[in-house]
C-alpha cells in the first residue's frame, strides 16, 4: 500500500521513502527529522539524517505530510490525513496534541464574515503547559 501512496504522489519508490513513510504511519505523534532518524536507528535501518530531511521535504511537496514550525522548537511532521485540526503545544516538553472544536471553527467563520474576509486556510496553535505527570519540563 505504501508503494502505491508514494507512486500516487509522483515519487519513485525507494527503500528510504518506504521506511520513512512506515515510521510516519506507525507513530501517532508529530515527529522531527531527528525523531525519524532515531526510530530508524533503533530498528537498525541505516538512512542518513540528510536523506530523511530530503524525503520529508519531498513528502511535504507531494502532500503526504504536513510540516509545522511551532514556536521554540524544530520543524515537526505529521501524515496528511486531509482532515482539518488545530494544535495544543506544551511550552515545557514540546508535546503536541491535535484537536477539532466546532465552536472555535464557527467563531472564526463569524469573525471572517464580520470583516468581509474569505478564509482560505487557517492554523490555530494554543501554547501552554501540559498536565502530563511525565512532562520533562514540569516542576512538582
Amino acid at each position: 500500500m505504501n508503494h502505491q501512496k508514494i507512486k500516487n504522489a509522483g515519487l519513485k519508490v525507494t527503500l528510504p521513502r518506504l521506511k520513512i513513510l512506515e515510521v510516519m504511519e506507525n507513530c501517532e505523534q508529530h515527529l522531527s527529522a531527528e525523531d525519524v532518524y532515531k526510530i530508524l536507528m533503533k530498528s537498525e535501518e541505516e538512512i542518513g539524517l540528510g536523506t530523511i530531511y530530503r524525503v520529508l521535504t519531498q513528502f511535504e511537496t507531494a502532500g503526504l505530510v504536513s510540516r509545522h514550525n511551532f514556536e521554540g522548537g524544530q520543524a515537526v511532521f505529521e501524515l496528511e490525513k486531509g482532515i482539518h485540526h488545530d494544535h495544543l503545544v506544551c511550552m515545557k516538553c514540546g508535546k503536541v496534541e491535535e484537536f477539532l472544536d466546532e465552536t472555535i471553527e464557527e467563531c472564526q467563520k463569524k469573525v471572517a464574515k464580520k470583516h468581509q474576509f474569505l478564509i482560505k486556510e487557517h492554523s490555530l496553535v494554543i501554547y501552554g503547559i501540559c498536565n502530563n505527570g511525565n512532562c520533562t519540563g514540569r516542576k512538582e
